[in-house]
C-alpha cells in the first residue's frame, strides 16, 4: 500500500446509518436467546427474587411494627412512672402531714402534761406554804403566849396556874394583835424580816 491510495470498503461491508443495523439473522437469533433468557428469569429467578423481596419487607414490617410497640410499651411505661411519682409525692405529702399532725399532738400533750406538772407543783408549794403558814402562826401563837404569860405574870405579880383563864387571856391577846392598827414602820420591819 502506497501513501497516495484510498481504501474501499468490500463488498457487503454495511455504511453510514446501515454500521449500527444488524442483520437480520442476528436479530432473529438475538430475539430468540433474550426471549429464552426472559423466560428462565421470569420463571426461576424472578419468584425467587420476588420471595427475598417479600421476606425483607416482611422483616421491615414487623420491625416498624416491634418498633411501633416498643413506643406505646415506652409512652405505658412513661405513663406508669408518672403515676407512680405523683403517688410517691402524694405519700410523701401525707407522711408530712400526718408526721406534722404527730408532732403537734406530741406537743400539745407535753404542755398538757407540763401544765399539769407544773398545777400540780403549784399546789403543793401553797399546800407547804399553808402548812408552813399554820406551823408558824402555831408557834408564833405558843411563843407568844408564853411571852404574854409571863409578861402577865410579872405585871401582876403572880403566878398563872389556871390553864384554861391562862388560854383565855392569850387569845384575846392575839386577837387583839391581830385587830390592832400596823404602823408603817412596824409594816416595813415586818417585811424585810420576810
Amino acid at each position: 500500500m502506497s501513501v497516495g491510495t484510498v481504501v474501499l470498503p468490500a463488498a457487503g461491508t454495511p455504511e453510514g446509518i446501515f454500521l449500527f443495523v444488524p442483520h437480520l439473522a442476528d436479530l432473529v437469533w438475538g430475539t430468540i436467546c433474550f426471549l429464552i433468557i426472559a423466560v428462565v428469569l421470569i420463571k426461576y429467578a424472578l419468584p425467587r427474587f420476588n420471595a427475598v423481596l417479600d421476606e425483607r419487607t416482611a422483616k421491615i414490617e414487623e420491625g416498624l411494627a416491634l418498633t411501633e410497640k416498643a413506643k406505646e410499651e415506652q409512652s405505658g411505661a412513661e405513663a406508669r412512672a408518672a403515676r407512680l411519682v405523683e403517688d410517691a409525692r402524694l405519700e410523701a405529702a401525707k407522711i408530712r402531714e400526718n408526721a406534722q399532725a404527730e408532732a403537734d399532738k406530741i406537743i400539745a400533750d407535753a404542755r398538757a402534761e407540763a401544765a399539769g406538772e407544773a398545777g400540780r407543783a403549784m399546789e403543793a408549794a401553797e399546800r407547804q406554804i399553808q402548812a408552813d403558814k399554820q406551823a408558824a402562826q402555831i408557834s408564833l401563837r405558843s411563843d407568844v403566849g408564853l411571852l404574854a404569860t409571863d409578861l402577865a405574870e410579872k405585871l401582876v405579880g403572880e403566878h398563872l396556874s389556871d390553864t384554861e383563864l391562862s388560854g383565855r387571856v392569850i387569845d384575846r391577846f392575839l386577837d387583839e394583835l391581830e385587830n390592832a392598827p400596823v404602823s408603817p414602820a412596824w409594816s416595813a420591819r415586818a417585811g424585810s424580816v420576810r
